[in-house]
């Protein structure tokens, strides 16, 4: 007998200094995939490319407890609009490392070398899963489909990080 799907609660922020809501196809790629697998969508935002801001935003969703995990996009780059891993790597109890290092694997295979320019990052804070996906909707559909749809699936074998979510505040 398998596992029952469960619908996580997935807020989606955009990193951008130019992204309107009209021009944010990133985020709506996000969107339209997390409520596509049955997911619901807490919250999606756009906020500039500024480190308090970015930081604020993830911050307030980490302490709301609704949302069970966040996925931001844009920002992972390295030049010097691009603080997205800085303004959210220190609200993280545990860093997911294998994260960075599988999306960088899977991305090769779309971009080659370039990829190495991505810091896309993941961690956990408190009970809430943070993912931090480069601003191109080709690395945003990577990421959700290639790496965090299935690992948010507590239906995903032999293990998943939605079945990690009660044991998230273990002390």
């Amino acid at each position: 007998m398998s596992d029952p799907f469960v619908p996580l609660s997935v807020a989606v922020l955009t990193v951008s200094d130019t992204r309107t809501e009209a021009t944010d196809k990133s985020g709506r790629l996000l969107v339209e995939r997390v409520e596509s697998a049955g997911h619901h969508v807490y919250e999606k935002a756009i906020c500039i490319d500024d480190i308090h801001e970015i930081r604020a935003r993830v911050a307030r969703w980490i302490a709301d407890d609704k949302p069970d995990v966040v996925i931001t996009t844009g920002g992972t780059g390295l030049t010097g609009r691009d603080v997205t891993p800085q303004a959210v790597e220190v609200l993280f109890d545990r860093r997911i490392d294998g994260f960075g290092e599988m999306f960088r694997m899977l991305s090769y295979e779309s971009i080659g070398t370039s990829t190495l320019q991505s810091r896309a990052i993941a961690g956990v804070s408190k009970a809430t899963f943070v993912f931090c996906l480069p601003g191109s909707s080709g690395a945003c559909a990577d990421g959700w489909d290639k790496l965090i749809a299935a690992q948010i699936d507590a239906r995903t074998r032999p293990c998943n990080l939605q079945e990690l979510l009660p044991r998230l505040t273990e002390r």
